[in-house]
Parts: C-alpha cells; sequence; structure tokens
C-alpha cells in the first residue's frame, strides 16, 4: 500500500507545528522547510482544519497550530481523514467490472490486510513520531497486539525540529 503525498505532507506539517507550539506557524514558513508548493500545502491544511486537527487563525498575524495535544493526534486517524481512498485492490472500492466480484477469497484477505494496516497505525499518536531534544524516544509495539513499551535511543544523527527549522 502507498499513501498519497497529501497524507505524507500532512503528517511533516503536523511535526512542524508539534515542534512550535508556542507560536502560530504560517503555510509560507512550512512551504520552505519541507520544500512543498504553498497552494498544495493550503489545500493539505484545510483539510486538516475541517477534521480538527490544525486550527488556523485569519488575518495579518495569523496561522495555525495543533488543534489537540500531540499524544491525542492518533496516526491511523489522520491517515484515514487525508486518503480519499484506502482500497488496496479494486473490489475493496465498491462497484467494480471484475468477472470475479463476489467468488473471489482475495477481497476478504486484502480487506484484513488494510485492517491490520489501519489498527497499526492507530497504536501510534503524532507525540510518538516527534524528535526530542537530545534523544529520540521511540515506542515500539509488538506486531500482533499494541502493548507499549518504550525505550530512549540516543542518537547525534537526528536533528530536532529546531535544527530543522
Amino acid at each position: 500500500m502507498r499513501l498519497t503525498s497529501m497524507t505524507d505532507y500532512s503528517m511533516r506539517l503536523l511535526m512542524y507545528l508539534a515542534g512550535q507550539p508556542d507560536r502560530l506557524c504560517t503555510i509560507a514558513e512550512i512551504a520552505r522547510a519541507h520544500g512543498i508548493s504553498e497552494p498544495h500545502l493550503m489545500k493539505i491544511t484545510h483539510r486538516l482544519a475541517q477534521t480538527g486537527w490544525v486550527e488556523t487563525i485569519r488575518g495579518k498575524n495569523g496561522g495555525m497550530r495543533l488543534a489537540r495535544r500531540p499524544d491525542e493526534i492518533p496516526i491511523g486517524a489522520v491517515v484515514r481523514d487525508m486518503e480519499n481512498d484506502l482500497a488496496v485492490v479494486e473490489c475493496l472500492g465498491g462497484a467494480t467490472g471484475c468477472i470475479l466480484a463476489g467468488q473471489c477469497g482475495l477481497t476478504g484477505i486484502m480487506q484484513g490486510a488494510l485492517h491490520k494496516f489501519l489498527e497499526h497505525l492507530d497504536g501510534y499518536t503524532l507525540a510518538d513520531i516527534l524528535p526530542a531534544a537530545g534523544a529520540q524516544t521511540r515506542s515500539q509495539r509488538t506486531v500482533t497486539g499494541c502493548e507499549r513499551k518504550t525505550e530512549t535511543i540516543v542518537s547525534s544523527t537526528l536533528p530536532s525540529i529546531s535544527e530543522i527549522t
């Protein structure tokens, strides 16, 4: 399964905002930081605001910020909101021209795979993917369940959000 650039850029935007919790950020600055076109980022911001992940403020001193704390933003929910079509195969998208529709076992298998994929993403929040100052905290879960074991990995090769911006 391949997610669209809209979802990819949404996650980048959310991570950027999480790294700037005490101020409003602009589309122009985020676009510059990530090399994304402003019109495309504007569409993404609009959708993130409609779905309640981002709060936007209009006007001369306007901008955007997270509408919730990073630990209250599940990755799976953001993916569902940003992807227009999560159908892994044509038959998961509804009406199909496939002559095997209704007889093929692949549909159920692919539906199960999609469910597991999204369920796995539901086990993570925006907070889980944010770099911390000087260290990275990664939440590792078993593939079969959602038990959470946290370990701190110190890495001098990973930049902090402030170093990126």
